[in-house]
């Protein structure tokens, strides 16, 4: 499904904190690439490279999960989470039939901690119930953030290795 024309989805939660969700350009490839260093540095910070190769190393693999992402998620929302006017995140979900897929949420460090993602994960799932559907996101097994997705009632139903595959069902799903 073409997005373009599509309303964005409708997240009162996070509304309420002040955040507006907007499609994604190609103005924000600098951003979204410093978004994605963000979320990697601490697993880079015992390498012996030095500055300059970490950045590139990171580079490279945004450039590849984007392109990734891009590939085989073609029908999914792009967004930019903005906070205040300014750029605080990413979302990027897929609808399918009986799931919304969340491909990727993450926040700028200054952002995390705020219950800006709560908000966004909450919403999303009163969307996804709303209409009978499932939430499914692969989550790193160290990511921090796991303790909140099993706190919002995310389950695990695979283990991918460094991944678990989490889903959250609608009461009677």
């Amino acid at each position: 499904m073409d997005k373009t024309d599509a309303p964005l989805p409708d997240y009162a939660r996070a509304a309420a904190l002040g955040i507006v969700l907007r499609p994604m350009t190609t103005a924000d490839l600098g951003f979204l690439s410093a978004l994605y260093a963000s979320t990697r540095t601490g697993e880079l910070a015992h390498l012996p490279w030095s500055e300059a190769e970490k950045a590139s190393f990171l580079e490279m693999q945004f450039q590849a999960q984007h392109a990734h992402y891009q590939k085989h998620y073609p029908d999914a929302w792009w967004l930019i989470v903005e906070s205040d006017g300014e750029p605080a995140g990413r979302l990027y979900i897929e609808e399918w039939p009986s799931e919304q897929r969340i491909i990727d949420i993450a926040m700028l460090p200054g952002f995390r901690g705020r219950g800006l993602g709560g908000a966004l994960l909450r919403d999303i799932k009163d969307d996804a119930g709303s209409r009978g559907k499932a939430v499914g996101i692969h989550v790193e097994k160290a990511n921090p953030a796991m303790r909140l997705y099993h706190r919002l009632g995310f389950e695990t139903l695979e283990d991918k290795g460094v991944y678990d595959l989490l889903r959250w069902s609608p009461p009677g799903g």
